[in-house]
């Protein structure tokens, strides 16, 4: 089995759930050259979505403006531990990827 480019952390905090996303991905702008003077070009994360327990929490749209390996964290109200938390991606070469954890 091939290993996720995406680690997920998921727990409960008080009342919300806590969320922390790294996505392993080159994210090429399209500017940058090699020694030899050639384009390398664009390849980056166009989409990522997540869900908690098959509710859409967030839907985002990025760009070549967004780092290598990207990190994303955010909260969300109510849930539980045992709650299952899905984040997919979709990037300009046509790839991508969706992995899935429960809330610790």
């Amino acid at each position: 089995m091939e290993k996720s480019t995406i680690r997920i952390k998921a727990r409960k905090i008080a009342d919300q759930i806590e969320v922390k996303i790294l996505i392993t991905h080159p994210m090429e702008t399209g500017f940058r050259r090699t020694f030899e003077g050639k384009v390398v070009s664009e390849y980056f994360i166009e989409e990522v979505t997540c869900y908690h327990n098959d509710n859409l929490m967030l839907k985002s749209h990025w760009g070549v403006a967004v780092s290598k390996d990207p990190y994303l964290s955010f909260k969300i109200n109510g849930g539980a531990v045992g709650d299952t938390i899905r984040v997919s991606w979709r990037d300009s070469r046509g790839g991508k990827e969706s992995f899935d954890t429960h809330v610790r």
